[in-house]
């Protein structure tokens, strides 16, 4: 048996890999934001909601005991895992074609919305401290590829991951 297949073997251990990778990416956002100053757009920000589902799911897959009779549990639990991350790579894959122009993205990622025609002194006044971040300009690009293009990567592999944990568990179970 080669690493890999012994690795997918054990659903606690692919299910721990799932939850550190996934923690590892929202640790590298976090730190992209509040360590670089990369203020995330709203696309961006939704793209970290299937991390913050996922890895909950992720430790409770992980603490679960090893019993022959939760295996079955154990790979619907890493299949859920994998479409969340193909869900993922689908916002990201979204958010970068936003950014290449391929596609036009929400409408709240222009900035903040019109202000009533009384209001439109008090609205200026609050513009001169707000920086609008925009879902069209990639804040940072390491090997051609935004942040948003990594998260496609990323999420792909993640989601590679618990899939063959799934069918391991599952074709065992």
């Amino acid at each position: 048996m080669n690493a890999l297949a012994e690795f997918l073997a054990s659903p606690r251990r692919v299910a721990l890999a799932v939850l550190l990778a996934a923690a590892a990416t929202i640790g590298g956002a976090l730190v992209f934001e509040h360590g670089l100053g990369l203020r995330p757009c709203p696309l961006c920000l939704m793209q970290r909601n299937p991390y913050y589902v996922a890895m909950p799911i992720a430790l409770g897959l992980a603490l679960l005991p090893p019993r022959p009779a939760l295996e079955r549990a154990s790979g619907v639990g890493l299949l859920l895992l994998a479409v969340v991350f193909l869900v993922s790579a689908g916002l990201g894959a979204y958010h970068a074609g936003v950014e290449w122009g391929w596609w036009l993205g929400p409408s709240d990622c222009a900035g903040t919305g019109g202000a009533s025609p009384e209001a439109v002194g008090d609205f200026l006044q609050s513009l001169q401290g707000v920086r609008v971040v925009s879902c069209t300009e990639a804040a940072w690009r390491f090997l051609g590829l935004s942040l948003a293009g990594w998260n496609v990567l990323i999420s792909l592999a993640i989601a590679a991951v618990a899939a063959r944990g799934a069918k391991a568990a599952l074709t065992r179970g």
